[in-house]
């Protein structure tokens, strides 16, 4: 690697930081027997930095010179900062030269805007076409497509890449053009409905013809900046819900707001991001996409913003008392998963289990439910705790706050418990 493209990637990568919207590949794409690499399912490698930020594939911007100038973002016009552009042959050679020495298993492309949208995406595009094309690549490969590109630049990225992705990153419009005045939702929106109806197109085109080339298999994304605004848990949420359903969305990510363009007075003056506020609201997302829960069951106008003590599964059993305890012998599967300490995984165990035999406290304990938790919120053949609604909502929160004294061992057989919090 020469030394300019090594400068180039030095700032490019640390650009790309910034963008969350990355993580298992969530595609199977086999290499053909006369290519190099392939992308498993389940197959990207996984790396943390410091905050808990996953670091995945060549993560990396095409460019981070922008036309826009958003207040939130490092790569804004105004920021005085080290620029650099890659061109298609440099990132391409790259990628490969990686994939050969076994540093990466994919590839995840940025951009700024630069020029245009239209050409932007062009280059982008341009990256993954001579991956596939002309190295033969069956690795994977995240592209960022760029709202206002041409609708034949957004479908030509689809069949490249294993995934889209298209940054709402304000919740709110009004927010969103107080922070970014070039841009709007729709704009946004917009290539999100052509990749959806894209990989729909492709899922009937595919069983008719077995052949044709898939569309974007690995399905789309989005990223939402936490704590830049005054937006609340709520209206978040209730984005994401729409997503999901209106735009039929792989995953939302959220990220909590760095203070990277502290003398702008747009932004809130914080030191640190959200980290605690970023993860309740993962945790809401994933009561929404896996345990049956409404977006209005878990935020509402009464309580718009998520309890940053507890997780979002505990404080709706906390705000409805009247509904526990769940006799777990009796209860169907979208109640279960309703208690507290009980999983997706779990509740499948409960449901086959008890078919057989009653259950007690025994078995669950078994089945891998916190029963530290799940106690106070359900009701089988013993009941050796008090529930909920014997030890009232704000008894059980207090006694589920306090810390759990530490075991230390010491000699012979036993363990000492000593009160250290």
């Amino acid at each position: 690697m020469n030394v300019e493209v090594f400068d180039k990637l030095n700032i490019l990568a640390n650009s790309a930081k910034y963008d969350v919207s990355c993580a298992s590949s969530g595609t199977k794409r086999s290499n053909t027997g006369n290519g190099i690499g392939n992308a498993a399912a389940w197959g990207i490698c996984h790396s943390f930095t410091e905050d808990g930020r996953c670091v995945s594939l060549l993560k990396v911007m095409l460019t981070n010179y922008c036309i826009y100038d958003c207040a939130y973002c490092t790569s804004r016009r105004s920021n005085d900062i080290p620029r650099a552009t890659f061109s298609v042959n440099e990132l391409v050679n790259l990628t490969i030269g990686f994939y050969r020495r076994n540093y990466i298993e994919g590839l995840f492309l940025s951009s700024g805007v630069i020029r245009n949208p239209d050409y932007t995406m062009e280059q982008l595009v341009g990256v993954a076409k001579e991956l596939r094309t002309q190295h033969r690549y069956n690795g994977y490969i995240h592209l960022k497509a760029i709202p206002g590109a041409s609708n034949e630049q957004i479908k030509q990225a689809g069949l490249y890449a294993d995934r889209l992705s298209v940054n709402m990153e304000i919740p709110t419009e009004p927010n969103l053009k107080m922070l970014a005045p070039e841009k709007d939702h729709q704009s946004i929106i917009s290539p999100m409905g052509i990749i959806g109806a894209g990989i729909i197109e492709n899922k009937y085109e595919r069983k008719i013809n077995i052949k044709a080339p898939k569309f974007t298999p690995a399905g789309q994304s989005t990223q939402l900046i936490i704590g830049a605004t005054n937006d609340t848990d709520k209206s978040i949420l209730d984005l994401s819900a729409n997503l999901y359903t209106g735009q039929n969305l792989k995953r939302v990510y959220y990220s909590g707001y760095l203070p990277i363009n502290t003398k702008d007075t747009r932004l809130p003056a914080i030191k640190e991001p959200p980290l605690k506020r970023e993860n309740r609201l993962y945790q809401a997302d994933w009561l929404f996409r896996f345990y049956h829960f409404s977006m209005e069951e878990i935020v509402s106008d009464s309580h718009p913003n998520l309890d940053l003590e507890i997780d979002p599964k505990l404080g709706y059993a906390l705000r409805n008392p009247w509904l526990f305890p769940i006799d777990v012998n009796k209860a169907d599967y979208e109640m279960i998963l309703r208690i507290p300490g009980v999983g997706v995984k779990s509740a499948q165990k409960i449901i086959m289990a008890r078919t057989y035999r009653r259950l007690n406290f025994q078995h669950l304990k078994k089945m891998g439910v916190v029963l530290k938790r799940a106690k106070y919120f359900i009701s089988c053949n013993e009941l050796p705790t008090p529930t909920i609604n014997e030890l009232k909502p704000e008894n059980v929160r207090k006694i589920l706050l306090e810390p759990t004294p530490k075991k230390l061992k010491v000699a012979g057989d036993g363990y000492m418990q000593l009160s250290l919090w």
